[in-house]
This record gives structure tokens, C-alpha cells and sequence, in this order.
């Protein structure tokens, strides 16, 4: 196979490998003339059962990890790329009897992720770095590099599913493990990368998924997930900005709407929309975080009926289906990852903005989150929660 000498990609030799035993129907595509398929390998047990899938369904598939950035720290490593779970990659590889290559990422994750990441917390917000990834890295910069290897696709571990409505745009639907399903982060797909992209595991539960892996033999089978942010060396995000931004650990006044200083915070990137404990205030009700107030370095707290509202609008809407609707609609949309999808009117408005009007108050509408839109399962598209004040 020969790889473009522009693209930074090391080939990661496989040794001799058993062939599978076992045999599994891949529900939702079909092979085509041994179309070749990139697996995003990232060592775990659905990226691995994704590659297993696809080889068994009979297509050219090869494996690639990509090498990403991380805080100098003791282990200096990505959570998303240690040595172990590049020595686990390799094994899958070796075991599937497929090509590996390591893509060095470094770069221009820290460009377009870590640094998007600090910039969100000096504006005030609560950027979703894992959408962002998908964004400019999974499916722009590592889909560029498996094009460039004469793959048709590229395939990952994502609970989510891709499908065809019936004037042929492609669809993002809901994995059918609603406890794991991801087409919230994946909500920044278009028409392009669906079309090039594949998620095996996305017809399946996770229970069913590491029963796969444990038939196909596969090391990975019992393998914890992984949840924290990939890039911080110990997981702490506020160390992380203090670290890298000091700045925005400079105290500030914490005050009421009405201006009624309470008290002072110990910089605004220790605190969240939502937050009540940690405040260091004093009140007779609870008070939570309302508002995150940069330009004056102001944290603004209130009671429970001060949080959240009513409506939002989001900026850099992406729309999956490449078209933004002309006219308001019903539908359901998710304010975070793990939150429940709420009634709402939705309506499109110039310049990749949407507003959204819930049925009912929502608590923790947060700026720099997604805003997914939903209806059943299909999933709309989304844009990012832009501040209400």
C-alpha cells in the first residue's frame, strides 16, 4: 500500500495472526467489491469490535491511531493514545491480520482542541472540547489522511448510526443503545463525512459489543471505557487552566442581578454555570452560578428560579442534512451530553443561528455547550449555546 509522503503517517508492522472464528451480521451496510474502510483505532473495545465487524463483512480494512497532544506532565502521554492503548491497537491489528499506522495529531489538536478549550474558559463559557474533535479532527484532518490512502471510508466506535432518507441525503440516527448512544458530539457531521463514514457498533448495546469482542477473542473485551478529558494529565481541568492560563485564576467579585456584591470568587474558570457548592458564600436559600461575566471578572450567582429559562439561541449551526429549515419546527433538543432530550420550538436564523423556545424552564442552559436537535431518533444537527446576557 502506498502512502502520500505528505501526510505524517508511520506504518506499524502486524505480525502473523489466527484467523476468526467466530461469524457476525453487521446490520446497516453491505460490502461492495472489498471497498476499503480506515478504522480509527484507539485501543479500546468498540473501536476494536468495529475493525473486527468490518473484516469479517469482507472489506480492505486498515487500521489508524492517531498521535495526539499532551501536557508535559510525568506520563506526558494522551489519554486517548497512551503506550498501553497503542500496545492493545497493535494487538487488534495483529489479530485482525491488518495494516497500522500511527498519524502524528499533535499539532494540530493543540491548535484546533487544547487551545479552543482555553479559549472557551477566557471567554466565560463551557466549551464541549469532544464535539470540537469530531469537528476539525476525526472527521476533517483524520478523514482527509484515510482518503488519502484510497479508502472509501472511514469507521469508528461511535454508538450512532448513518442511513439514506428517501430523496438519498444521508441521515445521522441514535445508536440503539440509548444509555451510550454519541450523535450528540457527532451532531457536527455533514453530508460529506457521512457519506465517507461508517459506525459498526452503533446497531448494537455495549453488553452486545463486548460479547462480540469476547467471541472474536479480542484482548479488549473486558476493557474499561475511558471518560475524562483525553489531553489533561490528571483529569483536573481547573489545574489544567491554572497551568496554562493564570490569568483566569484572578478573584473577582460575585455578586446578585441587582448588583449586591456577596462575595469573592477565585477566578472565573473554577466555576460552571449550574454550580452551587464552592461558592463561598453565605444566604439564606441556595444559590447557584447564573452567569459568567469575563469583561468585568464577575461571577453572578442567583436562586434555583434564576437559572436557566425558557429559550436559547446557539451560533455555528451545523445542519446535517446540509440545509437549514425554512420554517419553525417541533422537536426535541438535548442542552449536554447526558441531558434529556426537552420539547421545543426550533426556528433557523440568519448567519448559522438558531433559537430554540422550550415547552418548559430549562435549569442548566449553559453557553459553549451543544444544542442538539432531535426528532425520535434522527438527529437534526446543532450548534453551540451562545451567552443570554
Amino acid at each position: 500500500m502506498q502512502v502520500s509522503r505528505c501526510w505524517n503517517v508511520v506504518r506499524v508492522c502486524a505480525a502473523e495472526m489466527t484467523v476468526l472464528s467466530q461469524s457476525f451480521w453487521l446490520v446497516g451496510f453491505t460490502v461492495s467489491e472489498n471497498k476499503r474502510v480506515v478504522v480509527a483505532m484507539s485501543g479500546g473495545v468498540d473501536s476494536s469490535v468495529a475493525a473486527a465487524l468490518l473484516v469479517e463483512r469482507g472489506y480492505d480494512v486498515v487500521g489508524m491511531m492517531m498521535k495526539l497532544w499532551a501536557e508535559e506532565t510525568i506520563t506526558a502521554h494522551n489519554r486517548c493514545c497512551t503506550p498501553d492503548q497503542m500496545h492493545d491497537a497493535r494487538r487488534i491489528a495483529d489479530k485482525l491480520k491488518i495494516p497500522f499506522y500511527v498519524l502524528d495529531t499533535k499539532e494540530v489538536f493543540r491548535n484546533l482542541i487544547v487551545d479552543f478549550f482555553i479559549e472557551g474558559h477566557r471567554d466565560g463559557v463551557t466549551p464541549n472540547p469532544c464535539m470540537e474533535c469530531n469537528r476539525h479532527i476525526r472527521f476533517d484532518f483524520l478523514l482527509k489522511n484515510a482518503l488519502a490512502l484510497d479508502a472509501d471510508y472511514l469507521a469508528t466506535g461511535h454508538y450512532a448510526r448513518v442511513a439514506r432518507s428517501d430523496d438519498g441525503k444521508f441521515q445521522l440516527r441514535r445508536g440503539l443503545d440509548e444509555a451510550k448512544d454519541q450523535s450528540y458530539v457527532l451532531s457536527v457531521m455533514g453530508q460529506q463525512q457521512l457519506s465517507h463514514t461508517l459506525f459498526p457498533v452503533g446497531e448494537f448495546s455495549k453488553p452486545e459489543v463486548r460479547e462480540i469482542a469476547a467471541r472474536f477473542g479480542l484482548p479488549t473485551a473486558s476493557k474499561k471505557d475511558s471518560q475524562d478529558l483525553c489531553f489533561l494529565g490528571d483529569g483536573d481541568y481547573r489545574r489544567f487552566l491554572r497551568d496554562y492560563a493564570p490569568e483566569m485564576m484572578t478573584p473577582g467579585a460575585i455578586m446578585r442581578r441587582d448588583g449586591v456584591v456577596l462575595g469573592e470568587h477565585q477566578g472565573l474558570s473554577n466555576y460552571t454555570i449550574g454550580q452551587r457548592k464552592g461558592l463561598g458564600v453565605t444566604s439564606p436559600e441556595p444559590l447557584y452560578v447564573i452567569g459568567i461575566q469575563p469583561q468585568t471578572n464577575t461571577l453572578i450567582v442567583g436562586t434555583a428560579d434564576e437559572l436557566g429559562g425558557r429559550e436559547l439561541t446557539a451560533k455555528r449551526v451545523n445542519w446535517v442534512s446540509g440545509e437549514a429549515p425554512a420554517e419553525s419546527f417541533r422537536a426535541e433538543v438535548k442542552i449536554r451530553y447526558k441531558a434529556k432530550p426537552a420539547p421545543a420550538l426550533v426556528e433557523a436564523l440568519d448567519g448559522g443561528r438558531m433559537r430554540v423556545t422550550f415547552d418548559e424552564p430549562l435549569r442548566d442552559i449553559t453557553p459553549g455547550q451543544g444544542a442538539v436537535v432531535y426528532q425520535g431518533d434522527l438527529c437534526l444537527g446543532g450548534g453551540i449555546i451562545e451567552r443570554p446576557y
